[in-house]
């Protein structure tokens, strides 16, 4: 069928990357697995990062301008090349869609969410306009797949029945990632020879952009639970670069030359970094999903994270990896030490992880289970 796609808060085609980029292009190309002609309705950003109810009305009012204008186009049309169903991906109260719930009235057609977060504590705030934006839309939507089960409790008094509330894990193209693993002595020769790593010691690997706020809090984390374990013998690579570089450098500066930083790599060069490395370790400070826990364990690579979000969902532990109490710097540390000395138990692990995220987070996996959902609302 023909579906509208629109993502608030980044569009698919964004010049910049970030996670947010990635799983909107992989919910377009789960559609197209899944045999539905996709159509990009609009590149509108709602996003509000400061509150402003001024900068809300104003997006609220292009928003309602980029609906009818959608409408007279899709009206024009006959009615086999109109849409038959809005997709929506992340909705929050900072990046509400002020476009989709008025399109799929017109046409009367089916508006559907995935990945939506509803924050009760931000009504008659600062973002009160778009909080208001957000509570219609779900009360629109015949279906949210929710990507982290945290954010249930608070999805469901705002639809109009719960079944319309679905578990989605979250997913991704896992074969890029399969693929490097196959040359993982080959890539990890090749990174040794040109960082100066020593292969027989083992490799861990952070992989964030590196922004003020929670990644950097998880970097500052992270640095400190390493500073406990300076008698085992580890070697940490960091793959991430931005505006909180230099406070990030000067956390891990006391752990000398065993930290070797990369900064930004394209996708390829991350499929490599996964496959070669030992250990993924990222503490998760208020992590909604973490694609790159996925992303790792996908090329075989076990996992060490702080319980936030959805990484229970993505992480199983004492399977695929460790999941470490939320902020606890010892427990992380602990949790990591324990994957370091037992090298056998992380060759295990990541020969799970890949077996689990073939079954449940691959994109054939996910196509499949989206595309029976969209054929109950629109057969």
């Amino acid at each position: 069928m023909n579906i509208a796609f629109y993502a608030p808060m980044k569009p698919p085609d964004a010049a910049i990357p970030s996670g947010e980029r990635l799983i909107a292009r992989l919910f377009l190309q789960a559609l197209a697995k899944a045999g539905h002609q996709v159509e990009l309705a609009s590149r509108l950003r709602s996003f509000d990062k400061h509150g402003s109810a001024r900068r809300q009305q104003r997006l609220a009012g292009l928003g309602q301008k980029l609906a009818g204008r959608l409408l007279r186009r899709w009206l024009g049309q006959p009615p086999a090349s109109r849409p038959r169903l809005w997709f929506t991906y992340h909705l929050y109260h900072k990046a509400p869609d002020w476009i989709g719930p008025i399109v799929a009235d017109a046409l009367g057609i089916p508006y559907v969410v995935a990945e939506a977060s509803f924050a009760p504590k931000q009504q008659g705030g600062k973002w009160a306009a778009g909080h208001d934006a957000v509570a219609a839309a779900l009360a629109r939507a015949d279906l949210v797949l929710s990507l982290n089960d945290d954010d249930r409790a608070c999805l469901l008094p705002c639809v109009q029945s719960p079944e319309r509330v679905q578990s989605f894990p979250p997913f991704l193209d896992a074969a890029p990632y399969q693929a490097a693993r196959q040359a993982r002595e080959s890539l990890r020769a090749r990174l040794a020879a040109r960082h100066g790593l020593n292969q027989s010691a083992p490799w861990l690997l952070a992989a964030a952009m590196m922004r003020e706020g929670d990644k950097l809090a998880s970097y500052l984390l992270l640095a400190a639970s390493l500073s406990r374990l300076q008698s085992r013998d580890w070697q940490l690579l960091i793959a991430g670069d931005g505006p909180a570089a230099p406070e990030i450098r000067r956390a891990f500066a006391p752990l000398g030359r065993r930290v070797i930083s990369l900064g930004q790599c394209d996708a390829d060069e991350m499929a490599g970094l996964y496959a070669a490395a030992d250990l993924l370790v990222w503490p998760a400070i208020r992590e909604a999903i973490g694609m790159s826990l996925l992303e790792a364990q996908s090329a075989g690579l076990p996992v060490v994270a702080g319980r936030s979000g959805a990484v229970p969902q993505i992480i199983a532990d004492g399977e695929t990896g460790l999941v470490a109490a939320y902020g606890d710097e010892a427990d992380f540390a602990r949790r990591t030490e324990a994957l370091l000395a037992d090298p056998e138990r992380r060759i295990r692990m990541g020969q799970a992880a890949m077996g689990r995220v073939q079954q449940h987070h691959d994109l054939p996996a996910a196509a499949r289970r989206l595309g029976a959902a969209l054929e109950r609302l629109n057969p």
